[in-house]
């Protein structure tokens, strides 16, 4: 997983509140189990008209914001269905936080999980943002992790919250398969005293 310590990019607003899962990534696309190709069909239903051209109004077909990387977005954000293909899609698409005042539960912890820092802020900050986000091409912003500070555009600068275990794990680049493997040493270590303690075990595995 990529590690996440500084981010320095394009916000792009989403106002609405209840984003949903099937919204992110629409329920036709989950056959696959690959979490690569699913940034093409992010937001799809939003994002394309019926006959499948761009729908211009939409913010991340705006030339402004099709490189964003950070999204402000409205409260109880991923809500709905637990697929994890809605951060996939995400992540695929090239946006690395999102930021708003709640998300749903399973959504926020599999986006830790996929290298996406989400962010929670009062309702008061993320207006604020949503503001900053406004500017289009110069709605550049800095996302700190190492010290949990977002800089906005005039350098102001908005403090926040994360859980210390999670925080290191992004930092780190860290997914569960990577926190085992972290272990490696100690896990080898205790299969050896094993061996040597109980030899019959691995005789009668043979």
């Amino acid at each position: 997983m990529e590690k996440f310590t500084s981010l320095t990019a394009v916000a792009a607003p989403l106002p609405m509140i209840n984003v949903d899962t099937d919204m992110i990534i629409p329920k036709q696309f989950l056959k696959t189990i690959k979490r690569s190709g699913l940034g093409k069909n992010l937001f799809d239903e939003m994002r394309f008209l019926d006959d499948g051209s761009e729908n211009p109004d939409f913010v991340l077909n705006k030339p402004a914001y099709r490189e964003a990387q950070i999204l402000v977005g409205g409260e109880n954000f991923g809500c709905g269905s637990s697929r994890e293909h809605a951060p996939w899609a995400i992540q695929d698409f090239g946006i690395r936080c999102i930021i708003a005042p709640s998300f749903a539960d399973i959504f926020y912890n599999n986006s830790f999980k996929n290298g996406i820092l989400p962010i929670v802020l009062p309702q008061e900050d993320v207006d604020k943002l949503m503001d900053d986000a406004e500017r289009g091409a110069n709605a550049i912003i800095t996302v700190d992790l190492e010290n949990q500070v977002i800089t906005g555009p005039d350098g102001g600068e908005i403090r926040f919250e994360i859980d210390p275990f999670k925080k290191h794990c992004l930092l780190n680049g860290l997914d569960e398969i990577g926190l085992s493997l972290e272990k490696d040493q100690a896990i080898s270590d205790f299969e050896a005293k094993r061996r040597a303690a109980t030899p019959w075990l691995d005789a009668e595995a043979s």
